[in-house]
């Protein structure tokens, strides 16, 4: 399958987060937005997520890198509608860019829209895309510390998903710690432990938010809360 590679535009409008927002909702697409760090297993996440969603929902995806297209090429592999977008340097994707980047999908043949944001644990949080929902993800490997190092990435989040947990017993990693600071900064925030290797706790975490996305796609189309 042909994947198709496109660049962000960087320009700056206030109102195309609002402007994606309506035209999902015309269309009854959810739209979330993967944050996380480069290496946090933000793919392996969503394909974990799309083996338990795909049955009830269409999905398609949207690639965040700054060069390449690996990523988008595992989830072509699934039969998933996938594209790929290259910002070409900015550690970030803008609303612009999603709103450019709709046409390439059959919004009425979708119900659910995932955008895997750029490995970054900083400026993806202040972006917003016109997302329903956002899902940060940590990974074991990362350390215990980052929720305090990275406080804005977690406090404007639906969810925190710890991800690799099967890595825990090879790290010094304070599980206890890490939820706390969560719980400091996103005090009605779910956190989710999962490994998406093993399949632990992906089936806990895809029924929440199944469940979220029957709402989103009930409701108005607005920013959604936590789970």
């Amino acid at each position: 399958m042909e994947i198709k590679v496109l660049h962000q535009v960087m320009e700056w409008n206030e109102d195309v987060s609002a402007e994606v927002r309506r035209t999902l909702k015309d269309h009854k697409v959810c739209l979330i937005n993967v944050m996380g760090s480069p290496g946090a297993g933000k793919t392996s996440l969503i394909t974990a997520l799309i083996a338990k969603l795909r049955e009830e929902f269409a999905i398609g995806v949207i690639e965040g890198d700054i060069t390449g297209q690996i990523d988008a090429e595992k989830i072509a592999a699934l039969k998933i509608p996938a594209v790929q977008l290259n910002t070409d340097g900015a550690c970030h994707i803008e609303a612009m860019s999603i709103q450019h980047i709709l046409p390439n999908f059959d919004l009425d043949g979708l119900d659910v829209l995932f955008v895997e944001n750029i490995g970054n644990l900083v400026c993806p949080a202040e972006f917003d895309i016109g997302e329903n929902f956002r899902i940060t993800v940590l990974s074991i490997p990362e350390g215990d510390d980052k929720v305090a190092k990275y406080p804005l990435m977690f406090t404007d989040t639906s969810c925190l998903v710890l991800n690799k947990c099967d890595m825990l017993p090879y790290f010094d990693f304070d599980v206890d710690r890490a939820a706390a600071d969560y719980k400091g900064v996103n005090p009605e925030g779910p956190l989710f432990r999962v490994s998406s290797r093993t399949g632990d706790g992906v089936e806990d975490l895809s029924a929440q938010l199944a469940g979220k996305i029957r709402e989103a796609l009930a409701a108005d189309a607005r920013r959604g809360g936590g789970f």
